[in-house]
């Protein structure tokens, strides 16, 4: 009631003065025409009460200009009830036009008409084009459908994408909705498109796909492109609106202007003042809201000008997609370090792909996103995905004194109370080039701990790297009397496994086995520093305490996916399982679960109580 209130008050609000211009009784017959016509009165709630209430109002209208009144008039309405379509103007000598009817064409004449009114392209790459301005409905699809199929779809049909060009459609019938939604989706089973509400008949209609149409159907494996832009209008936009939803188009384009599925215009009184006023309104069954106002958005947001050429680079890359999920199925079955987890993956990748999902993909940067949450979901292995081909850096050529800057802050150490030593890092390096500085190496960072009677390595933020480092690393914390199996590392591309032995030559002294050994742990730590820790925890060499580690994999390899610019990185090897599940994609979990903020001052902890027993 109150809004209702507030809109008759900006109708009246011009009623304050006491020279006659217009019949008194306009704004209430104006207001009238509203609550009895617009299409959802629940924005009207009260207001016949309120013109009720102030049709004894004598106050007379201020403005003489009839222009300018019904501008005022149509400002406050579409203020009042958030709605730019309504409008009121000033119209004498208005003559509504006749309702369209089909006009008595020569059967000779009218196959020319329909080619000259209707655009059909068959563009580069085999891809329809049909631009349309107008969408005909029920009566006039029945009397010139032969002569469609005949000089229209017939020609594009066969084609292996189309564009649908609404970018000028401003006009169109409501019965003529279902017909070109069909042509698109399947015969079963029957699908609700729309449901449009007629508030003159007060009555909703529900739109269904057909079952039967003349001529065949364009399907719903093809890809299809409707264009858009700010003109877009009516009917057109609840055609792109339904196909949009239903997954069965990419909108490429502008937003649509918003407009509605019918507008009346109608007299006020016997004035030559009209309002115009949307009289039915969609309600999509899948979305529960309406183009209408707001406008379709696009999926592809673009010019209108350019919208034609980025559907057909969409087309031509939709017709790749197939070729390239399968290219990157292959890859995993190949190449993934687990055999049989690979094949699974890409018998149900190639599923996925089949079932039409890929369809709607419209840019390269959403086919990556796509084939890396499908590797995810079917492997359940983070490290199977997409990725970019980052070219290696050139060698560099460091002198050693920035060897010496780059080891003092990749490495931290320390030696706590007791003679417990720290030490952190935070990436493991290739093999070539810690051998080539291990010298260094040991004369700043290891001889710093070497000899304390306990040691923390800290690997909580430790992300992982190269594992060609792992065996050397591990060799410090066994004696050199015997070469010891540290891991069997399957290798998928090459089927075979290899061993992973300590070594029996290293720079600098060992640790050994003998002395305390606690890593710490958290869920960042990844790659090589879970290989680590899984040989340290597996051969009893050392206590972990922190949290579980994330579930990577050994540094995976980029594969080219066919002959596009898009990369897999694949997983290719995986650690000894034999005895049990190995590190990747489950984790390592630590002997003293704590969080990783904790960890330090656990070990610590436990080591000064360890010593403090001994003396």
């Amino acid at each position: 009631m109150a809004q209702a209130v507030v809109l008759l008050a900006s109708l009246l609000m011009f009623s304050n003065v006491a020279h006659c211009a217009f019949s008194p009784t306009l704004i209430v017959d104006m207001a009238k025409i509203l609550i009895d016509n617009y299409c959802s009165p629940e924005k009207l709630a009260g207001l016949e009460e309120a013109i009720d209430a102030a049709s004894s109002n004598t106050e007379i209208l201020a403005i003489s200009d009839p222009t300018t009144l019904a501008g005022v008039l149509a400002d406050g309405v579409k203020k009042t009830i958030s709605d730019s379509r309504v409008n009121v103007t000033y119209e004498p000598g208005f003559v509504p036009a006749p309702p369209p009817a089909m006009p008595e064409i020569p059967p000779e004449h009218l196959a020319a008409v329909i080619k000259a009114t209707v655009k059909v392209e068959i563009l580069d790459g085999d891809i329809g084009y049909l631009k349309i301005q107008h969408i005909i409905g029920e009566e006039m699809a029945q009397k010139v459908g032969p002569l469609l199929l005949e000089y229209i779809w017939d020609k594009v049909l066969p084609t292996s994408g189309m564009i649908l060009d609404f970018r000028n459609a401003v006009s169109g019938e409501i019965s003529g909705i279902p017909y070109i939604v069909s042509y698109y989706t399947d015969p079963e089973p029957l699908i609700h498109i729309d449901s449009v509400y007629d508030r003159t008949s007060d009555l909703t209609i529900e739109l269904w796909s057909m079952p039967t149409l003349l001529g065949k159907r364009y399907g719903t494996t093809k890809p299809l492109i409707i264009l858009t832009s700010k003109d877009t209008l009516g009917v057109a936009e609840d055609v792109a609106y339904c196909l949009k939803h239903l997954k069965r188009a990419t909108i490429v384009g502008e937003k649509t202007a918003g407009g509605t599925m019918k507008m009346d215009k109608i007299k006020v009184g016997d004035t030559d003042f009209y309002v115009s006023v949307p009289v039915a309104k969609s309600i999509n069954p899948i979305t529960g809201k309406s183009w209408e106002i707001t406008g379709v958005a696009p999926d592809v947001e673009v010019a209108a000008e350019d919208a034609l050429d980025v559907a057909i680079a969409i087309i031509k890359l939709c017709a790749e997609i197939p070729g390239l999920v399968q290219a990157a199925a292959t890859l995993v079955e190949d190449n993934y370090a687990f055999p049989s987890v690979g094949e699974d993956v890409a018998e149900k990748l190639g599923a996925v792909a089949s079932s039409g999902e890929y369809k709607l993909i419209s840019t390269k940067e959403e086919l990556e996103v796509k084939l890396s949450a499908d590797l995810l979901k079917l492997s359940g292995d983070k490290c199977l995905k997409t990725t970019s081909n980052i070219p290696a850096l050139p060698p560099m050529n460091p002198t050693p004194e920035m060897f010496i800057e780059l080891i003092k802050v990749s490495f931290q150490t320390d030696v706590f109370e007791n003679n417990i030593g720290y030490l952190r890092f935070d990436m493991f390096g290739d093999f070539e080039h810690v051998a080539a500085i291990a010298q260094i190496i040991v004369e700043h960072v290891w001889k710093k701990v070497i000899d304390t009677d306990a040691l923390i390595i800290d690997l909580r933020n430790n992300v992982g790297g190269p594992t060609s480092s792992i065996a050397g690393f591990c060799s410090y914390f066994f004696d050199g009397d015997k070469q010891i199996a540290l891991d069997h590392v399957y290798d998928r591309p090459s089927n075979t496994t290899s061993d992973l032995l300590t070594l029996t030559q290293l720079t600098g002294k060992r640790y050994g086995s003998k002395k305390s050994l606690i890593i710490l742990t958290s869920g960042v730590t990844a790659g090589a520093a879970e290989e680590f820790v899984f040989i340290m925890k597996r051969l009893g060499r050392a206590m972990i305490i922190g949290e579980t580690t994330r579930g990577g994999c050994h540094p995976p390899e980029a594969f080219r996916v066919g002959e596009s610019d898009i990369f897999l990185s694949i997983p290719i090897k995986h650690s000894d399982a034999a005895q049990g599940p190995a590190w990747e994609g489950a984790g390592i979990a630590p002997h003293i679960p704590v969080p990783a903020g904790a960890a330090l001052d656990t070990a610590k902890g436990i080591l000064f109580k360890h010593f403090s027993g001994q003396k």
